[in-house]
């Protein structure tokens, strides 16, 4: 009786074993039935092994457990940073950095994986950049890098894209953060912008200089006719003076029509002679 009951309990334990594996079993298929896509992502369906073209957009989504996986691919925009050593057209050695920042199209989320994987970063973007930069660089001489640093950036820019665009890349947004030069041609560039701001200086001066003598010409000729009208108003009253003392105040005698033909005592008075001649 007793060899009975064990055996019945055995039974019971390995019974309730075998149901709490089902149990667990079909909890774990009911979880891994369903998949949920986090915003700014896409799931990648792959079944059995094989990337499918149709790919899974944000939210809740039910999947065939055990044969299907997916892969979820970051479609948000991604910034990364690449240095460069690289040499000028004039083979000056430059370090360089920019800043990129990208995208994966969201039509391209099965065909990038399928290519490259989720490692697209290190394998496609990187590269790529590093290689335009040292290509880019080797056209213009170091100090064109400088001055036309706009043209090189949206050349740069340019060929970074005709390189990723084809495995569903797209940039957002591109910087150059830096150029290094060595340190003496570092200071050439001083030196030049010193001399070229010295050289700017000196033709400001100059020019200043030229307004000022030109004012002061302008200056003394005003003075020299004003000089010269005053002194021909001093001789014209110098001469009516010396006139008006040797007249004997006697008018002309010559009429016509009755009134005098020259009134004497008006032009004194208008020329203000009557009053110098009272005053001395």
């Amino acid at each position: 009786m007793d060899f009975e009951n064990k055996k019945k309990f055995t039974k019971k334990i390995i019974i309730g074993f075998i149901c709490f594996i089902i149990t667990v079993v079909v909890i774990l298929l009911i979880f891994s039935s369903f998949t949920v896509i986090d915003a700014g992502h896409t799931g990648v369906v792959v079944r059995l092994g094989k990337v499918s073209d149709n790919v899974l957009n944000e939210g809740f989504h039910f999947k065939l457990p055990i044969i299907t996986n997916i892969v979820k691919i970051d479609n948000r925009v991604i910034k990364t940073e690449v240095e460069s050593n690289s040499a000028s057209k004039d083979l000056q050695s430059i370090s360089s950095k920019v800043s990129v920042n990208y995208r994966v199209n969201t039509n391209s989320s099965a065909k990038i994986y399928k290519n490259v994987g989720n490692n697209f970063e290190t394998v496609i973007v990187n590269p790529a950049i590093q290689e335009c930069m040292k290509s880019v660089a080797a056209k213009y001489t170091a100090e064109e890098l400088i001055t036309k640093r706009a043209i090189v950036s949206s050349e740069m820019e340019k060929e970074i894209s005709q390189k990723i665009n084809p495995y569903g890349l797209n940039i957002e947004v591109f910087n150059i953060i830096n150029f290094e030069f060595s340190k003496e041609f570092s200071k050439a560039i001083e030196a030049k912008q010193t001399a070229q701001q010295q050289a700017l200086k000196a033709e400001q001066d100059l020019a200043r200089i030229k307004v000022e003598a030109s004012q002061t010409v302008e200056k003394a000729k005003a003075e020299s006719e004003a000089y010269q009208l005053k002194n021909q108003q001093l001789t014209d009253k110098v001469i009516m003076m010396e006139f008006v003392e040797k007249w004997d105040g006697k008018l002309p005698a010559v009429t016509s029509g009755g009134s005098a033909l020259f009134d004497m005592s008006s032009f004194i008075n208008s020329n203000g002679l009557k009053d110098d001649k009272k005053g001395k």
